[in-house]
């Protein structure tokens, strides 16, 4: 099955990146262009929804990595959820599940994406 990328805009400055399929080496220049698309906009948050995600090779991981690397430049975030058994196992491979935010459904993510927004609202100005 060819890969497809369904692309929400959830909110203000918030993306979802639904990716369908596996994201290999056929697959993830589409995956890499979607991506590459919202970066460019500096979003504040992009949520990888990978529950249809049923494979994802190093070319896939550099397009996810590549992208938290230019999301911290203005201090977005990158957030996976929905993380099949298999892809979530690439990612404890990598080590990198610890340092990332990964969500069980798009209500546990508002939830985190709320309080986030909670917490900067409620910081002390230097005029308090």
């Amino acid at each position: 099955m060819a890969l497809k990328v369904n692309v929400i805009n959830r909110r203000q400055g918030v993306f979802v990146v639904a990716p369908i399929g596996s994201i290999d080496t056929a697959g993830h220049s589409l995956f890499q262009e979607k991506v590459n698309a919202i970066v460019a906009q500096h979003p504040d948050v992009i949520i990888f929804d990978m529950e249809f995600t049923d494979y994802i090779n190093s070319m896939g991981l550099r397009v996810l990595f590549a992208a938290q690397k230019a999301l911290k430049t203005h201090s977005g975030k990158l957030v996976y959820m929905k993380l099949q058994p298999q892809i979530k196992k690439v990612f404890d491979i990598l080590s990198a599940l610890p340092s990332l935010k990964v969500f069980a459904s798009i209500e546990e993510l508002d939830g985190y994406l709320d309080a986030m927004q909670a917490q900067s609202t409620s910081r002390p100005t230097a005029d308090e």
